[in-house]
């Protein structure tokens, strides 16, 4: 801080605008000091012409100036405009909604996903959070981070005390899309629940709190939400409203999965061939469009014309700017001349899927379809026609999530690669069907081949991908359907440079308990990575396996 100018004569005061301009902004300061300079002026020619006139230096009056008046910053700007206030979704009061335990275990973010409305815990939800927290699965996981987020909420300052009756507002830690507030039940709540409910178990004095507090509370309406089916059977027997936990599901039971594959109206060429630009480029034909069907498209969607009597139109979306979206023209995988390590495709959606497969400009590839479409033979050819033939990745490495169909066979001998290895019949299945497609090399070479094909393939098992980071590597997640989206998301950050991952699943077969095909992290992928231009996505519809499989998927 700049000390302020000295008297110039001998017993001579500073102005009070020098001590002022001390604690003022910046841009006031300057000005002040313009103005104080100009002072200590005036009082030198006073003192100078009374010196003069009585021989003694007198002491100089006071100036009279104008200090500049301090502008903070937000004044000299032009007013921003607020933040309009986020308009709720629902216009009637705010609901109450209770908490089942095992809503809590599914998403340990759920207390923040109910908007305005307040969340109430029942003291027998804590009792069961309390239950699981110990173990390393991942409803244990669940559980800590629950318990972290609700000491984080009930932390008030230094004291860490709160009012149970006003509520704990949700935001307060951040979470500024939660409105409302968290009510924790205090005190015991005498409720007559009907007699052939036992009072000891812990659904049953949840929905003792639930039919409490719809009479404390007459004018709001109070919801259960729980993820068991029973349990909401039971609420609704008793007059009680209750909900399934909806918010973590990616799409709705009436919304439809995005397919990759776009049928054109048979009317494409007449609307959109007027400005239509074409030209070939790499053994490839582009076509340039513009017209009503640009909207709909996405990048990496394959588009498909067969009309009787003219050539069929197989492309994909390659760019979309602006009005105009440009067209690809597919390789032809239904050609022997193209086979991909043998393995030829029978119908179109399999051609679309080789043409994804063998592209290295997709990272991130996900099929989907019912048993017996050719989603690990397809799969396993490519990635071998790459490793061994194009040099382009290093080895396969393949995982997939260990739930039984059945009664779980106990623990298993052996290494990680030998664990898994009972899990992995389907990769054995098709690489038996691979290994027979060259006739030519005999049993010896035969041989030869399966063993070095076995040196380029890794099993490895989910439980120690964390931490893990997969460099120009081609990586096969198989029954996809069952993973979570947290556990999605954890597989597909482990890629690094060069790295391709192919995400393989039935929807129509998940094992895992409280997953559906909407909250599937299968489903969640597909529709959070349509449309970037280094993914794709093919729904196979048409079984190859055999006309028994073919025809069981349809009937059974």
């Amino acid at each position: 801080m700049p000390l302020p100018k000295p008297p110039a004569t001998r017993a001579a005061i500073l102005p009070a605008t020098a001590y002022e301009t001390q604690a003022a902004p910046k841009l006031a300061r300057h000005r002040a000091q313009a103005g104080a300079a100009s002072a200590d002026d005036e009082s030198t020619r006073l003192a100078l012409r009374n010196d003069g006139a009585n021989g003694v230096a007198a002491a100089p009056a006071p100036a009279k100036t104008k200090t500049a008046a301090p502008t903070p910053a937000a004044a000299r700007k032009a007013p921003a405009a607020e933040p309009k206030p986020r308009k709720p979704r629902s216009t009637g009061p705010a609901k109450l909604f209770v908490l089942d335990t095992n809503v809590l275990m599914h998403d340990p973010m759920s207390l923040f996903r109910f908007e305005e409305h307040d969340i109430y815990l029942p003291m027998i939800t804590l009792e069961e959070l309390d239950g699981h927290k110990k173990g390393m699965s991942e409803v244990s996981r669940n559980v800590r981070q629950v318990s972290r987020e609700l000491d984080a909420l009930a932390t008030d300052g230094q004291s860490g005390k709160f009012d149970p009756a006003e509520g704990i507002v949700l935001a307060k830690t951040g979470h500024r899309e939660a409105g409302g507030k968290l009510f924790f039940q205090t005190t015991l709540l005498d409720v007559k629940l009907p007699a052939g409910l036992p009072q000891g178990k812990a659904d049953n004095q949840i929905l003792g709190v639930v039919q409490s507090l719809r009479e404390q509370f007459p004018s709001r309406e109070v919801v259960l939400v729980s993820k068991d089916i029973n349990m909401r059977v039971k609420a609704r027997a008793l007059g009680l409203a209750a909900e399934d936990y909806f918010n973590d599901k990616t799409l709705e039971d009436g919304d439809l999965l995005y397919t990759g594959v776009l049928p054109l109206p048979a009317d494409f060429w007449e609307r959109h061939g007027k400005t239509m630009e074409s030209w070939s480029q790499g053994g490839h034909t582009f076509y340039r469009i513009s017209g009503p069907m640009v909207p709909a498209l996405m990048v990496n969607q394959f588009v498909y014309l067969e009309s009787p009597g003219e050539a069929p139109l197989f492309a994909r979306v390659t760019e979309i700017t602006g009005k105009s979206a440009v067209l690809k023209t597919l390789r032809d995988y239904t050609h022997g001349k193209n086979a991909v390590w043998g393995v030829t495709a029978r119908n179109r959606e399999q051609n679309f899927a080789l043409n994804l497969l063998m592209d290295p400009d997709c990272d991130f590839i996900t099929l989907t379809g019912t048993a017996g479409t050719g989603k690990t033979l397809m799969t396993l050819a490519a990635g071998l026609s790459q490793v061994m033939e194009d040099r382009r990745y290093t080895e396969i490495i393949v995982t997939r999530v260990t739930v039984p169909v059945g009664e779980d066979i106990g623990f298993l001998p052996g290494n990680e690669e030998e664990k898994m290895g009972p899990w992995m019949g389907a990769l054995d299945d098709n690489l038996e069907v691979l290994a027979k497609s060259d006739n030519s090399a005999g049993e010896w070479g035969r041989a030869a081949t399966n063993d070095l094909v076995r040196s380029k393939i890794k099993i490895k098992s989910l439980n120690f991908m964390r931490g893990r980071t997969f460099l120009n590597k081609f990586v096969i997640i198989d029954e996809a359907q069952n993973l979570t989206p947290k556990q999605m998301k954890t597989l597909i950050t482990r890629a690094g440079p060069g790295t391709k991952i192919v995400c393989l699943g039935n929807l129509a077969q998940i094992d895992t308990p409280y997953l559906t095909e909407g909250s599937s992290g299968l489903t969640f992928a597909v529709d959070r990575f349509k449309g970037w231009p280094h993914s794709g996505h093919i729904t196979l519809a048409r079984g190859e396996r055999s006309r028994l499989a073919d025809y069981a998927s349809d009937v059974l």
